[in-house]
């Protein structure tokens, strides 16, 4: 039997298996903007309602929502998965560049050359970049049949990364290192310490929210309880809580949205480069440095997703509701989707093509479950 024909069953399976909710996630989230635009419409005043009651710079309806899309999605890291570490160093250096140097970089570029007079977008795109995915990348990564134990370790490990250096990196790639270059950087006085209480609030405050539902509720009912009923009924209202912001953010943002559909566009193509040079680029190095398929897919999806949550939450907290830099969050997960459905039938045809014989790695037994709760239930998750 040729490659080709060994291909072809598994292309046509990837969007079914996933579920009713992730294959409409664009038209939910261009629903929710929609929705939004109309409130906006019908309730000009609904802003400086919305601001009436703060969490620190951020409305608090706004801020419910920030928290509680995160929420779902930090409880299902498996926090216990980190202990992998100790057995596999080459690959998580591997993974660590990609993430913390490779990706931000490669956005941080982009942004400029893209949108070199539109510096609120520029800088919207740049927190993207920083915000490394901890979530949606199970689904592609199962969809692939990458390996869900290397995976659910990345996620751990990007979680981790995430609190000890976004802050720092925001401030140094939107305010260092454009003056590096010769460039402005950003209009705006944007301290690291601004950027540091958006992300200790809105994925700190859920990070330990998550990890404390994890280990208490698997101490209690156990991990085969926690990872097949509580999980599938937790994990999807993280999408009513990204849609319930992303409503209330375009009532507010409004007329201005209705006005600059060019833009929309010209943030989502940066994107499309980033998600499709990220992710061969990390694809191909991993083959080179001889890594299994299932290593490679893994490595490859978790280096080209993005935190969408985080991103958005940090631009809200330090920019405000109706700034470009939240606009540009929102448009990126619905250029998302798409473009990692369209990666995961690349990476099954280029494993037909480069891998032959490949076997999954073996990694120490994790903490709770037989397999990933994405892989059963991919609405749980969210990009």
């Amino acid at each position: 039997m040729t490659a080709s024909a060994i291909a072809q069953p598994a292309a046509p399976q990837v969007i079914q298996r996933l579920s009713v909710v992730d294959r409409l996630l664009p038209v939910w989230i261009g629903g929710a903007m929609a929705l939004g635009l109309l409130l906006g419409r019908l309730f000009p005043d609904l802003g400086a309602r919305l601001d009436a009651v703060k969490l620190d710079t951020v409305s608090l309806p706004i801020a419910v929502g920030l928290l509680w899309m995160m929420y779902p999605v930090l409880a299902k890291v498996r926090y216990g998965e980190l202990h992998g570490l100790r057995t596999r160093r080459r690959l998580f250096t591997t993974s660590l560049v990609l993430n913390w140097i490779a990706g931000p970089v490669l956005m941080f570029a982009l942004a400029w050359v893209f949108l070199p007079d539109l510096p609120h977008y520029r800088t919207g795109l740049v927190l993207i970049g920083l915000a490394r995915c901890i979530a949606m990348v199970l689904i592609w990564n199962m969809l692939a049949r990458g390996s869900n134990e290397l995976a659910a370790v990345l996620v751990a490990l990007n979680s981790l990364f995430q609190i000890l250096c976004y802050s720092f990196l925001g401030w140094l790639f939107i305010t260092v290192v454009p003056g590096w270059l010769g460039q402005s950087g950003s209009s705006f006085d944007v301290s690291m310490w601004a950027i540091a209480k958006s992300v200790l609030i809105f994925l700190g405050v859920p990070l330990v929210a998550g990890a404390f539902t994890r280990y208490s509720l698997v101490r209690l009912k156990g991990s085969a309880w926690y990872e097949e009923r509580f999980l599938p009924r937790l994990g999807p209202t993280a999408l009513v809580g990204l849609l319930y912001t992303i409503v209330l953010m375009f009532a507010m943002q409004g007329d201005k949205i209705t006005r600059l559909p060019v833009d929309v566009v010209r943030i989502a193509i940066p994107l499309l480069v980033y998600f499709g040079v990220m992710f061969t680029s990390a694809f191909f190095l991993a083959r080179r440095l001889g890594f299994t398929y299932e290593e490679t897919a893994s490595l490859s999806f978790t280096a080209a997703g993005n935190n969408f949550e985080l991103a958005i939450a940090v631009a809200v907290g330090v920019f405000g509701i109706s700034s470009g830099e939240a606009l540009a969050g929102v448009v990126g997960p619905l250029i998302e989707v798409p473009a990692l459905i369209a990666l995961v039938y690349l990476s099954l045809w280029l494993k037909q093509r480069l891998f032959s014989g490949s076997v999954a790695p073996v990694l120490p037994r994790r903490v709770g479950g037989d397999q990933s709760s994405c892989a059963r239930s991919p609405s749980a998750s969210l990009p």
